[in-house]
């Protein structure tokens, strides 16, 4: 074996300094990625873009909205998961260790990103102000240990059979429709009305998707979910009949002059795909990857409408 170093022009090609070069990069790409998916930054790039289509549906001027909803996805996801981080162990251990090693910074980062959310929604006007605040409000409802704590007759809504999903669905479908229209000064429309219903209807079938891959651990600590009191196949059922009613509904808004045909051919394109994420609900092992899929509907859509248009 030749011990010859190879020379490249303007120097020697190094092949241990190359690997350790590719190690480094392939290890800071692979935390970058981490840190993105398990503190929900990536949810928060999603609900920037959930904010645009609506703008774009809407014709609505672009505002500080997208910013806005966007800080405060991030804020109430990674609150959500820092609450969660113990129970979640079981059924995502790589994200609620990551969780509780950076607990302390991660709770940092929560109230600096819905206090910058807050700031800017002042902008907004007052109702821009309220509608930043829902969400938040929502959650400590929703997930924490607050209401228990008052009274045993009240349970977490995140909980309760329907009541956990409606509330995520309801709350997101109002602050990504409603808070585009007060930045930008407009009326809530027909067509608005179509499209918090799109959105209430996708958020929820998106939320229950990842409640399969949690079934046994929603079961132990007694949270009602579809796939825990319906079982999978029928749960995979009920997101199929959501689907279809979605589908109808977006095909009379075209129908009826609501909503741009081109850009309901893009929301169907979205579903499609959406039926296809559902389809594999309890058929496959890797529910992380399902979820990720699943929350993916509307860059789907996005880039679609890029396409189209460029």
């Amino acid at each position: 074996m030749s011990n010859k170093q190879n020379h490249v022009t303007g120097g020697v090609l190094n092949p241990e300094l190359i690997h350790e070069i590719s190690k480094w990069v392939v290890g800071v790409v692979g935390q970058t990625v981490n840190v993105f998916r398990y503190s929900s930054a990536y949810l928060a790039v999603i609900a920037v873009v959930q904010v645009m289509l609506v703008t774009r549906a809407l014709s609505l001027d672009v505002t500080l909205a997208p910013v806005v909803v966007g800080l405060v996805t991030f804020a109430v996801y990674l609150g959500d998961r820092i609450a969660d981080a113990d129970t979640d162990a079981e059924t995502t251990p790589d994200r609620a260790a990551f969780i509780q090693r950076h607990e302390r910074t991660l709770n940092h980062v929560v109230s600096l990103s819905y206090g910058v959310a807050v700031a800017l929604s002042v902008l907004g006007g007052p109702l821009a102000l309220v509608l930043t605040l829902l969400p938040g409000v929502f959650w400590v409802l929703y997930a924490s240990d607050w209401l228990p704590s008052l009274t045993a007759q009240f349970r977490r809504l995140k909980d309760v059979l329907l009541v956990n999903s409606l509330v995520v669905a309801f709350v997101w479908a109002v602050t990504l429709t409603a808070l585009p229209l007060t930045f930008a000064g407009a009326p809530v429309t027909p067509a608005a009305v179509v499209v918090f219903a799109y959105y209430l209807l996708g958020i929820f079938v998106n939320v229950e998707i990842p409640n399969v891959r949690d079934t046994a651990g929603d079961r132990a600590i007694g949270v009602e979910t579809l796939p825990v009191v319906l079982g999978v196949t029928r749960t995979r059922r009920v997101l199929y009949g959501i689907d279809i009613v979605t589908a109808l509904m977006l095909v009379g808004a075209a129908l009826w002059g609501l909503l741009a045909p081109l850009f309901v051919a893009a929301l169907l394109v979205g579903l499609a795909f959406s039926v296809c994420v559902t389809s594999l609900v309890g058929r496959t092992a890797h529910g992380d990857a399902l979820t990720l899929a699943a929350e993916s509907e509307y860059v789907v859509v996005a880039a679609v409408l890029a396409l189209v248009i460029l």
